[in-house]
C-alpha cells in the first residue's frame, strides 16, 4: 500500500474518451519528464511501457537511485524536490553507467595533452572564449602533473566544440536548458572530446551559462574522472553557477578523484635539497642548464627552482632562488634571452612566456608562444638568444631553430633551417644559447660549444659550468 498513491500516478489511462484534465496533463508530462531523464542518466531501458503497473519496482530503483546520488531525500516518488533537480540545467554524462562505448575506466597514459578549439560560439568573442577554455585548463593543471597545448589544426587529443541538436555522435542536444554539455573519456578519436550545446546561452559571468564551469566540468571527463556525488565537488553533474568566480577553486574531492589518476604535480620533477651546497654544485662535472640570459650586463644561469647571478664587478657568483626574485615565474624554466633596447627579458616555460625588467614580471603575461608566430605543433622552446646588433633573435627547438625580426616583431620566412646546416659542430640537441665577446655560446648537457659566426665554425669547446669559476 506505500506506494499507491505512486502508482496512481504512473498508471493514470492515456486512452480516455474524455480530455485530459489540467492535473492529468501535468502528472502526464512529469512522467514523460521522469521516463527521459531515468533513460539518459540512469541506465533505464528505453521502452515506452516502462511506467506499467509491473515494473512500477524498477521504477522505483530508479528514482531511489537518482535521488541518493544527487542528495535528495530518498522517497522513490517524484516528490516536487526530484521533479525540481529533473529540470535543472546539467552535464549530458550519464550518473549510472557510461555512455554504451565507455569500456573500463581509462586514463591518459601520458602528461603532455594537445587540445583543439574546432569552433566558436556566437554568444561570445573569441578569445572570451579561448580564455575560458585555457582557465578550464588550469584548474587541473595545478594539482596533477599534467600540461596542455593548443593546436590550430589537425586532430588534437582533446577536440572541444559548439554544437546543437543532433552533432553526429548519437547524443543529440535537447535545446536551451537540461543538458548543457558532454564530454568523453581519455583515448583516441572520439575520445577525450567535449561538445557544447549552442542551444544555451554561454557567457562569461553568472548571468547565464558560465563557460569556464562547464568547461572545467567537461574537462574532468575528457581527464577520466566520473561524476560526483559531492554536493560541492565541480563534478557534481547539476550545474552551478558559483558567483564567485574569481575565487573558485576544486573541491578536496576533485582533487582526490584527479590524483588517484595522474597524481600530485610535484611528482614530475625531481626533489632538491632545502640547502644546496653552492660550491659542489656548481663545480659538478656533469651540471647543465635549462637557460642562461643576460640582464644589465649581468649574466643569469637558470637551473630547476635556481639560478646563479655574475656579474663583472663580483668576481664570486650569487645563487638564488627564482622565486626571491620574481614570485610569480614558474620554475625548470625552458629557455630565457634579453632584449637590451627594449630592456626585457623573456622566459619561456612550456607553451607559454613571461617578459620581465628588472625584478618586476610585465602585465599581460604569460602569453602563448605561438604569438610569435611559431607553428601549432611546436610545445616547448629549448633555447633562445638575441643578437643585439643585428636585431635578430633565434630560437630553438629540437633540431631546428627560427629567426625572428625584432624590428617587425615577426618571424622570418625561409624558418624554421636544420642547427646542424647553419651551425656546424653544434650538438643538435641546445639546452640554452649565450652570446658574449662576439661568439656564441651553445650549452648541451655538461657541455658548451664556443661558435665563430663569421668563421661559421666551433672554435672551443669546455665545460659548462667554466661560467661559473670552476
Amino acid at each position: 500500500m506505500m506506494h499507491l498513491a505512486f502508482l496512481v500516478l504512473l498508471c493514470l489511462p492515456v486512452c480516455s474518451a474524455y480530455p485530459l484534465s489540467g492535473a492529468a496533463k501535468e502528472e502526464d508530462s512529469n512522467r514523460d519528464l521522469a521516463q527521459q531523464y531515468l533513460e539518459k542518466y540512469y541506465n533505464l531501458e528505453k521502452d515506452v511501457k516502462q511506467f506499467r503497473r509491473k515494473d512500477s519496482n524498477l521504477i522505483v530503483k530508479k528514482i531511489q537511485g537518482m535521488q541518493k546520488f544527487l542528495g535528495l531525500e530518498v522517497t522513490g516518488k517524484l516528490d516536487t524536490d526530484t521533479l525540481e533537480v529533473m529540470r535543472k540545467p546539467r552535464c549530458g554524462v550519464p550518473d549510472v553507467g557510461h555512455f554504451s562505448s565507455f569500456p573500463g575506466m581509462p586514463k591518459w597514459r601520458k602528461t603532455h595533452l594537445t587540445y583543439r578549439i574546432v569552433n566558436h560560439t556566437p554568444d561570445l568573442p573569441r578569445d572570451a572564449v579561448d580564455s575560458a577554455i585555457e582557465k578550464a585548463l588550469k584548474v587541473w593543471e595545478e594539482v596533477t602533473p599534467l600540461t596542455f597545448s593548443r593546436l590550430y589544426e589537425g586532430e588534437a587529443d582533446i577536440m572541444i566544440s559548439f554544437a546543437v541538436k543532433e552533432h553526429g555522435d548519437f547524443y543529440s542536444f535537447d535545446g536551451p536548458g537540461h543538458s548543457l554539455a558532454h564530454a568523453y573519456p581519455p583515448g583516441p578519436g572520439l575520445y577525450g572530446d567535449i561538445h557544447f550545446d549552442d542551444d544555451e546561452k554561454w557567457t562569461e559571468d553568472a548571468s547565464g551559462t558560465n563557460l569556464f564551469l562547464v568547461a572545467a566540468h567537461e574537462l574532468g571527463h575528457s581527464l577520466g574522472l566520473f561524476h560526483s556525488a559531492n554536493t560541492e565537488a565541480l563534478m557534481y553533474p547539476l550545474y552551478n553557477s558559483f558567483t564567485e568566480l574569481a575565487q573558485f577553486r576544486l573541491s578536496q574531492d576533485d582533487v582526490n578523484g584527479i590524483q588517484s589518476l595522474y597524481g600530485d604535480p610535484q611528482e614530475s620533477f625531481p626533489v632538491l635539497p632545502k640547502e644546496p651546497l653552492v660550491p659542489t654544485k656548481s663545480c659538478d662535472p656533469a651540471l647543465s642548464f635549462d637557460a642562461i640570459s643576460t640582464l644589465r650586463g649581468e649574466y643569469l644561469f637558470f637551473k630547476d627552482r635556481y639560478f646563479w647571478r655574475r656579474s663583472h664587478w663580483n668576481p664570486e657568483p650569487e645563487f638564488h632562488l627564482i622565486s626571491a626574485f620574481w614570485p610569480s615565474l614558474p620554475s625548470y624554466l625552458d629557455a630565457a634571452y634579453e632584449v637590451n633596447s627594449r630592456d626585457t627579458v623573456f622566459i619561456f616555460k612550456g607553451n607559454e612566456f613571461w617578459a620581465i625588467r628588472g625584478n618586476e614580471v610585465q602585465a599581460g603575461y604569460p602569453r602563448g608562444i605561438h604569438t610569435l608566430g611559431f607553428p601549432s605543433t611546436i610545445r616547448k622552446i629549448d633555447a633562445a638568444v638575441s643578437d643585439k646588433e643585428k636585431k635578430k633573435t633565434y630560437f630553438f627547438a629540437e633540431d631546428k631553430y627560427w629567426r625572428f625580426d625584432e624590428n617587425s616583431q615577426s618571424m622570418e620566412q625561409g624558418f624554421p633551417r636544420l642547427i646542424a646546416d647553419d651551425f656546424p659542430g653544434v650538438e643538435p640537441k641546445v639546452d640554452a644559447v649565450l652570446q658574449a665577446f662576439g661568439f656564441f655560446y651553445f650549452f648541451s648537457g655538461s657541455s658548451q660549444f664556443e661558435f665563430d659566426p663569421n668563421a661559421r665554425m666551433v672554435t672551443h669547446i669546455l665545460k659548462s659550468n667554466s661560467w661559473l669559476h670552476c
